[in-house]
């Protein structure tokens, strides 16, 4: 089995945590945890190629839930270290998470700039209107520099997208494997 390291980063309150219960436990709380540090969970999933000639693997999630922007933030750089996907959220109902993508962005390139796989998510789409996420996102003046970047919506709530967001990075990161053997 092959285990890759995860970590979802984002403000606090954007749900990184609710995501991750959602994707390990099926389950959603309507109460509020903040996670002070980290908090790390596991969860094996199927990642096929898009290659032919691999067979789907499965992968051993590690995923690391980074306490969002705090005074503790300095601590934060060093979860980031040997991570091989980035998964960055935003909650549709607060446009300052919204802002703030671009700096979650070059944190995580900071860290690990080669081989890193990177998603934004703008959770929390239960709560606003079908097209607000893309709308919101548009408004911003770097949403030009991220096209390449996978944009999810999620609804830790409701589960919509959750698991599909966590399959396509897992499937990602192991084609970039495949690429750098």
């Amino acid at each position: 089995m092959i285990t890759k390291k995860i970590c979802l980063i984002g403000d606090f309150g954007v749900g990184k945590t609710s995501l991750i219960r959602r994707f390990v436990e099926h389950q959603f709380s309507e109460e509020y945890l903040s996670t002070i540090g980290v908090s790390i969970s596991r969860k094996s999933v199927i990642a096929s190629s898009s290659t032919e000639k691999q067979d789907p693997q499965t992968v051993q999630l590690l995923i690391w839930d980074i306490e969002g922007k705090t005074k503790f933030q300095e601590i934060s750089p060093s979860y980031l270290k040997a991570a091989q996907g980035v998964i960055i959220v935003a909650d549709c109902t607060r446009q300052n998470t919204i802002a703030n993508i671009p700096y979650h962005i070059e944190l995580a390139r900071s860290i690990n700039p080669k081989g890193l796989i990177l998603s934004i998510v703008m959770n929390k789409i239960d709560l606003v209107e079908e097209h607000s996420p893309d709308l919101l996102l548009k408004q911003h003046q770097f949403y030009n520099q991220f096209l390449t970047i996978p944009i999810y919506h999620t609804s830790a709530k409701t589960g919509k997208n959750v698991e599909i967001m966590f399959h396509q990075l897992a499937e990602n990161i192991m084609e970039k494997r495949q690429e750098n053997c």
